[in-house]
């Protein structure tokens, strides 16, 4: 399956009752909160890659990411020798970035209501594609200009194991797998604690392939 795109015609998948895991005094696990708006976010998902595809940036150090990343909403976010960023417009070919589709974002004020976050209204949503062996280290998400919003991480495709750490980075970090369809919302006091993703392992996803593609909704401007 050509990594940028997913088969739409599979079959439907099965019918789970969502639940609800707390990991933090203002975090959840939403098992299986985006399986039923799968139908939706695949074709929006497609539209956006093509008009910003896939590509792998580089990090203020000069190591390229793993991950590889695209943008929709407002403001994306971007790295490359002078530092981590929001900009309007995807570096690569000048253009602002795509639209948010409304599914897209009708999903993720829907997580973060199901998580106490009811006034949500995120403006970026950066998309990752982590292929086997594909990992993000630990980190803060702190490039936003507040931090009163909730982030919304969206997991479809191959399994992950999620790192939830504390406050510093030598915090010890909670292991928690991440499988299709489920969705991590943490804010208020969890809103800075270091997270991160552990190799992705060898897999082959229904639908998705051999690969897991992430949302991460944010309020970034």
């Amino acid at each position: 399956m050509n990594p940028t795109t997913f088969d739409l015609f599979a079959d439907a998948e099965p019918v789970q009752q969502p639940r609800r895991e707390q990991i933090g005094e203002q975090s959840y696990v939403l098992r299986s909160f985006a399986l039923p708006w799968l139908d939706r976010l695949l074709p929006a998902l497609e539209t956006v890659l093509a008009a910003a595809p896939f590509r792998q940036m580089i990090t203020p150090g000069g190591f390229t990411m793993s991950v590889a990343l695209s943008n929709c909403g407002t403001l994306g976010w971007t790295t490359d020798r002078s530092g981590y960023r929001y900009t309007r417009n995807d570096p690569q070919t000048g253009l602002t970035w795509p639209r948010m589709p409304d599914v897209f974002f009708e999903l993720a004020q829907a997580a973060a209501r199901e998580a106490g976050f009811a006034t949500f209204t995120p403006d970026s949503c950066l998309i990752n594609r982590y292929v086997p062996g594909a990992k993000m280290s630990l980190h803060q998400d702190k490039d936003e200009n507040a931090y009163a919003a909730p982030i919304v991480s969206v997991s479809l495709g191959l399994p992950a194991m999620f790192l939830f750490g504390g406050f510093e980075r030598s915090n010890k970090s909670q292991r928690v797998p991440l499988l299709h369809g489920d969705i991590v919302v943490w804010g208020g006091v969890d809103r800075l604690r270091y997270h991160g993703v552990l190799p992705i392992k060898e897999g082959q996803h229904s639908r998705l392939g051999e690969q897991r593609i992430n949302f991460t909704f944010r309020t970034a401007g």
